[in-house]
């Protein structure tokens, strides 16, 4: 049967809306098989139908009206660094999960509200079933020690094994019992290097345990420099995991071959406030605790650094001293960097280039922008994983279409089609 007019029109507007035809099922007040009997040209979309995806997608922002190629959840999501990268992509976000509040008063401010902020991830790991489903899975997910006793030793002793044990009370656990439920096709996790050092090594080797040999993963790893993209030393492990076979290679990663400098991202001190500058009490504590430990051979202490140099990475404890990157003034006490120009070490732009918007105090965009990942790095990432992202959704979409046709036509009463 060709499809009507009507019928393409329905599929066109779910599509530029971004709505799963779960989610405009739903809203219309129909099954899920009604809308597809709409979109397949089996059955003739109602004018009321139509006029409501209209009015929804008029209602929407700009930025948002355009077919979505993959949905993506965003989990830890602090401020949203990840999220840039894949909005740039063409990924639409249907979940965020962020539970510190000041964080998700930024993420607010520069992603809108599209859709509510979840708060506590435990709270959804116990059901599953509240987070929508998904293409991609993102996750900066604490690092944390887990309890191993030994696979052998916990067979003799009757015990169960695997994530269910091992990892049971970390969010680690609360993250792979999503997965486990909603099997995205892919997902990208972010930790810090030295996650794999950690504990022996034994967090990572159950973490890629359970994400290859328990969930059914392909798992590729690497650690990744910041210092190409922006003039920061900060380096952080990258997981990206794929559901069936891919040609995926990190390797690929096109990485720039010289990175800038700390002047790229530096306001000139005359035009920065002063109170930035250090205070003449903290700048002398801060001289004589490195001089006390450079008289025992340690390297504590604080960095001073200049318009030709790059940073030390930036931490969440910044806005206690700024003694991890100071930078110097001539003629006076270095000073911090300004949160702005935190933003920019992080490589905090949108897509459109425009500023990230900054809601909150310098100590909270202090910690918000320590807790970051690195934009710019992520968008390398999401680039590189794009084509693979495309395919592996492709290869779900055709599975299932095969599945649905190949389900016995059941006809089946409209319900009540609400508006509003």
């Amino acid at each position: 049967m060709s499809r009507s007019h009507h019928s393409v029109e329905f599929e066109a507007l779910r599509l530029q809306a971004g709505l799963s035809r779960v989610e405009a099922a739903n809203l219309l007040g129909v099954t899920e098989r009604t809308v597809i009997r709409y979109e397949s040209g089996d059955s003739r979309p109602s004018p009321i139908a139509l006029k409501w995806l209209q009015d929804y997608l008029a209602r929407m922002p700009e930025k948002r009206r355009r077919p979505a190629t993959f949905r993506f959840i965003d989990l830890f999501a602090g401020i949203g660094g990840m999220r840039i990268g894949f909005d740039a992509i063409g990924g639409q976000c249907v979940f965020t999960s962020e539970w510190d509040k000041y964080s998700q008063i930024t993420y607010r401010e520069n992603f809108g509200k599209d859709h509510p902020i979840a708060g506590d991830i435990r709270d959804y790991s116990k059901d599953p079933a509240q987070v929508p489903a998904h293409d991609v899975l993102l996750a900066g997910f604490p690092c944390q020690p887990f309890s191993i006793a030994g696979v052998s030793k916990k067979n003799a002793l009757g015990r169960p094994h695997g994530f269910l044990c091992d990892t049971q009370g970390t969010l680690f656990f609360d993250l792979a019992q999503i997965i486990a439920h909603h099997k995205p096709s892919v997902f990208l996790l972010e930790n810090v290097k030295n996650l794999q050092r950690h504990d022996k090594g034994r967090t990572f080797a159950t973490i890629v345990n359970v994400l290859k040999n328990e969930l059914g993963y392909e798992i590729h790893h690497r650690v990744v420099s910041s210092a190409p993209w922006v003039p920061q030393k900060r380096e952080r492990i990258f997981i990206v995991g794929f559901k069936n076979e891919s040609k995926f290679d990190f390797d690929r990663l096109v990485i720039p071959e010289e990175g800038p400098k700390l002047g790229s991202i530096l306001d000139p001190n005359k035009a920065v406030d002063p109170k930035y500058t250090l205070t003449a009490h903290l700048w002398k504590y801060l001289k004589e605790y490195k001089e006390k430990h450079e008289s025992k051979g340690n390297g504590f202490g604080y960095s001073l650094f200049g318009p030709n140099d790059v940073a030390r990475t930036l931490s969440a404890r910044y806005f206690k001293d700024g003694s991890e990157v100071l930078i110097a003034q001539q003629g006076n006490r270095p000073r911090r960097l300004t949160p702005r120009e935190c933003a920019r070490l992080m490589g905090f732009r949108h897509v459109d280039g425009s500023d990230y918007r900054i809601p909150v105090s310098d100590t909270q965009a202090y910690r918000q922008f320590g807790n970051a990942v690195v934009v710019p790095v992520v968008a390398a990432i999401a680039q590189l994983m794009k084509p693979h992202i495309l395919a592996a959704v492709e290869n779900r979409s055709h599975r299932t279409a095969t599945q649905q046709s190949e389900l016995p036509f059941v006809k089946e009463p409209d319900r009540a089609f609400v508006y509003g």
